[in-house]
């Protein structure tokens, strides 16, 4: 019985070992799963609260728009408010004087299709003509991949000059571990990005934006550079902004190079060798050239007994249907029959 359990248990050793990406990937799986629904469970208890009060209060004063107001039917104001956030989800408010900012004019068309590009996607103001979703879709179609490729092509020439070549110059110069040198440089090149494209554009957006505080600029700008894009925040749709069409295109091109830039700190970070290492825990096992060899040579092997069998097997089957022949067959010697 001990050696029936030894080598049950040396038997399951050798199959998770054998497999250890496999059980990692699925332990990989299972921590994704759990972090999805932590964040969904944090996310329900911080905002649900928040929202019953909005609702409450929204209850509260069309109650007392329609008390001040016996004129207006319910179903009249409801139609009403129906008709106008259904523009509100095109981009288009009644708050606002409508004849003084455009959603479709050349710079914020031009804000638009670069957000479809980056895939960001606001949300805050979409085609509202068929024609204008089918053009969207196939612009997109032909836009995203070649978004891709530029971004991939301008992020590797700036590798050389950001990280290839500062890391190395500080391994040959100085004699330090170029994985150390590697990890300093990540975190250095992390700070500068993160204060240039992220804690000074607050800073900036506080200032622009009246509405906006700290937090909310720099929501705005996380959000937007790391190509979520809630659409909650969009700069540029005030009705007293001054400046309007130079500040969209000044958008424009901070998300361009913000989101460059995030490409670029993201790419030097995958380049560690630590994350190297901990991504291969989870990587299937390449087949190596002599694995590969091996498993030939055992295929050949494999093929040339079996050859080898099913040549024998036939000869052995012949040799009696041979014997057989030449006994049963008469000879001039033995007697005939008349």
């Amino acid at each position: 019985m001990k050696m029936l359990q030894s080598l049950r248990n040396s038997s399951c050793m050798r199959l998770i070992q054998n497999n250890r990406s496999t059980w990692y990937f699925l332990f990989l799986v299972l921590g994704y799963v759990l972090y999805l629904i932590f964040g969904a469970v944090i996310f329900s208890s911080v905002e649900l609260p928040y929202e019953d009060l909005l609702r409450q209060e929204l209850r509260t004063i069309k109650r007392q728009f329609l008390q001040e107001n016996e004129c207006i039917s319910e179903r009249r104001l409801d139609d009403f408010l129906e008709k106008a956030l259904e523009a509100s989800n095109y981009g288009v408010s009644v708050l606002n004087n409508v004849s003084a900012s455009w959603n479709w004019d050349f710079t914020s068309a031009l804000f638009f299709a670069s957000t479809v590009l980056s895939t960001t996607g606001y949300g805050h103001t979409v085609p509202l003509s068929d024609g204008g979703k089918a053009f969207c879709i196939i612009y997109s179609v032909i836009g995203i991949p070649f978004t891709l490729l530029f971004l991939t092509a301008m992020v590797q020439r700036i590798m050389v000059f950001s990280t290839r070549r500062p890391v190395a110059y500080v391994h040959t110069r100085w004699g330090l571990s170029k994985s150390l040198v590697g990890a300093v440089h990540a975190g250095l090149l992390a700070f500068l990005t993160a204060s240039c494209f992220f804690f000074i554009p607050a800073v900036v957006f506080t200032f622009l934006e009246d509405e906006w505080n700290f937090l909310e600029s720099f929501y705005f700008c996380f959000i937007s550079l790391s190509t979520i894009g809630l659409g909650d925040y969009v700069p540029g749709e005030g009705s007293n902004q001054k400046f309007r069409q130079f500040y969209k295109i000044g958008i424009t091109v901070y998300l361009l190079l913000g989101l460059v830039a995030m490409l670029v700190v993201l790419e030097t970070f995958c380049e560690l060798q630590q994350l190297k290492q901990l991504r291969k825990v989870f990587y299937l096992k390449r087949e190596r050239p002599e694995d590969r060899l091996n498993i030939l040579d055992h295929d050949h092997l494999s093929f040339c007994s079996v050859s080898d069998q099913a040549a024998s097997l036939r000869e052995d089957k012949a040799e009696p249907y041979m014997e057989g022949r030449v006994l049963g067959t008469p000879t001039v010697e033995g007697p005939i029959v008349g």
